[in-house]
């Protein structure tokens, strides 16, 4: 059996749902794929810091956080150390990335990222701020320390579209990928279709938790543009950038534009596309007219989609949730277990 000790960069919705699972499936796990984890240092901004080389319980680290708020009150041998000291510090094999993101800068999760990596540790994020930005860097700095860096959460959380793409979808040629990648535009166009106006609709997200306060990540189509980059460059061997891809939001889309699609039997979507065409790569994120037909126009709601154009299996979709606590939280479980399958070879 062999042990992997973590250290959580951010205990927020994505920490304590991976906690969550490793306290409620972490013997299975072992058993059924010989690796068990065991989180041995927490950093995190508001909550607090914790490292104890001999492990923390991840059901005394829920516990903290649902009955005290934070961490502060666990003992433990080492306590508020920052990040750059709990990866250098801590005997960890694996660092798991889960701060805030940042699409502009990539920081503070860059920074954490790199040292990681400079000190022969493996990384499994869900930020995408790194990775759209920054991945080309960070993947030579990986194999440069013979380690592994796996981001599946930064797409469609737990919906394993980057491994399906990468790993199964390999040999297939793929050509094309068109995705409904964002929930929350999703859910306001959802009810848009039900005759909810777009200020009403995304009121309505903010209500269900689907949209921020300030919602221009969102709705202006930045979100699924750092994804559309994330597929392009993991998927497709490019090296595109944020100002690469043609970005159109939804707060343009009106009533009478959904009546309009609706009345010759199609559907408005935010779509992210990558394709390759005359040896060129065109990527973009914008409303789209699909016909009923299409595979992406009956995903409703908060779901996200993801279909890839192969030359040898033609159209592959797949459908699953885009956010969620436990389903990110699974994303990191699924980047961990490629980890071990990577140093078993």
């Amino acid at each position: 059996m062999k042990t992997y000790r973590l250290a959580l960069i951010g205990f927020g919705n994505v920490g304590q749902g991976l906690a969550q699972i490793l306290r409620d499936r972490g013997p299975e796990l072992g058993e059924r794929y010989g690796a068990t984890f065991q989180i041995v240092a927490v950093c995190d901004f508001l909550q607090g810091s914790l490292y104890n080389p001999v492990g923390l319980d991840p059901a005394v680290l829920l516990a903290a956080v649902e009955n005290d708020g934070h961490l502060r009150n666990i003992e433990a041998p080492q306590q508020g150390w920052d990040a750059e000291e709990t990866i250098s510090g801590s005997k960890a094999d694996i660092i798991v990335e889960m701060s805030y993101t940042n699409l502009e800068t990539g920081e503070p999760a860059t920074s954490h990222v790199r040292w990681a990596l400079q000190a022969g540790k493996h990384v499994a994020t869900t930020n995408k701020g790194p990775i759209a930005l920054h991945y080309a860097e960070l993947a030579d700095m990986a194999r440069q320390n013979k380690v592994e860096i796996e981001a599946e959460g930064t797409v469609m959380s737990g919906t394993p579209a980057i491994h399906l793409g990468r790993d199964q979808l390999a040999g297939a040629g793929i050509k094309r990928i068109q995705g409904i990648l964002n929930g929350t535009t999703n859910y306001i166009l959802t009810q848009m279709e039900g005759g909810a106006s777009y200020a009403d609709a995304l009121r309505e997200a903010q209500v269900q938790g689907y949209a921020e306060a300030d919602p221009t990540g969102d709705v202006e189509g930045i979100d699924a543009a750092g994804k559309v980059v994330i597929l392009a460059n993991l998927l497709m061997g490019e090296s595109l950038t944020m100002a690469d891809v043609k970005r159109t939001g939804i707060t343009g889309i009106t009533l009478e534009d959904v009546g309009a699609a609706r009345a010759a039997g199609e559907r408005w979507k935010l779509i992210g596309t990558i394709e390759r065409k005359n040896g060129q790569i065109q990527a973009s994120v914008q409303p789209v007219r699909l016909p009923l037909s299409h595979p992406l126009a009956s995903v409703s709601g908060a779901t996200n989609a993801i279909t890839y154009a192969t030359d040898l299996l033609g159209d592959v979709t797949l459908v699953g949730p885009g956010a969620g606590r436990i389903e990110t939280g699974y994303a990191v479980v699924s980047d961990l277990l490629a980890i071990h399958r990577a140093k078993k070879q």
